[in-house]
């Protein structure tokens, strides 16, 4: 497999893109902030899109843009500063207005790191509403016709003793679109979970596996409260609300998918 971006055996008609993990992405321990392979998953859909023919020009000629709307993440193994690696990433499903991509991280040796699969649903700018998916998005992306079901994030009421952290979305924090990055929003996350009893202890845990859920986007300069609270059968659970209405919801939980879903080695797209 060559790093310029021919089809992967384990990604079907996706592409590999070579990452290294530079120094500001990696924390005091020295591993890449989860937030971080968001990011490299992102970069690495556009790279594959652009090469189909559909980059920034024809969504935006068009009106429309892909929105997240979940997310699953598995961190299997550490991955540090100056690690090389390579993404690799195919969409594997279309239904209606919606798609899922999956992406795969692998080590210069080869072995799975971390995998996520991200739903997303096409959305008309001007009107603020989902889109259908053009007709020939599946062969184009060379995905059979059928449908999944997108990842949910299911939470009870926070308690009393939640850890709350209250803020404003930051200018650094915003993409393209003028809204925060679905990035950001995990950064949020694992400071509200490092602030509660035994957060820490989960957010070092390999493998561990987040579940996000995005409600509603996050607006410049919107004043956000986040709680996060341990989980009674392990991990923390995190919302994120604006002047009491949901925004974001999310989990960290020790374990990887087989408990969760995520991909694991033996599975492929």
């Amino acid at each position: 497999m060559s790093p310029g971006g021919a089809p992967d055996e384990a990604i079907v008609n996706g592409v590999t893109v070579p990452y290294r993990v530079r120094f500001d992405e990696a924390g005091p321990d020295g591993a890449v902030r989860a937030s971080a392979l968001l990011r490299y998953a992102q970069d690495c859909a556009w790279i594959h899109s652009e090469r189909l023919g559909f980059g920034r020009d024809w969504y935006a000629a068009r009106g429309l843009t892909w929105v997240v709307r979940s997310i699953e993440l598995t961190v299997l193994e550490r991955i540090t500063t100056d690690d090389r690696l390579a993404i690799s990433t195919a969409v594997i499903g279309f239904r209606r207005v919606w798609a899922r991509r999956r992406t795969l991280v692998r080590d210069a040796g080869g072995r799975l790191v971390a995998a996520l699969d991200t739903d997303f649903v096409m959305t008309d700018i001007p009107r603020g509403l989902p889109a259908r998916v053009p007709e020939d998005f599946p062969r184009l992306f060379g995905v059979a016709p059928g449908s999944f079901e997108p990842h949910r994030v299911g939470l009870g009421a926070a308690p009393a003793t939640a850890a709350r952290i209250a803020f404003v979305v930051r200018p650094q924090e915003l993409d393209p679109l003028g809204h925060a990055n679905n990035a950001a929003y995990l950064d949020w996350l694992e400071e509200a979970v490092d602030a509660t009893m035994g957060g820490r202890t989960t957010l070092a845990a390999l493998p561990r596996t987040y579940g996000l859920e995005y409600v509603a986007a996050a607006q410049p300069t919107m004043e956000l409260v986040g709680e996060a609270w341990p989980h009674p059968s392990g991990g923390i659970d995190y919302r994120l609300t604006s002047d009491g209405t949901e925004v974001f919801r999310g989990t960290v939980r020790p374990g990887a998918q087989g408990d969760t879903g995520a991909p694991t080695e033996g599975q492929t797209a």
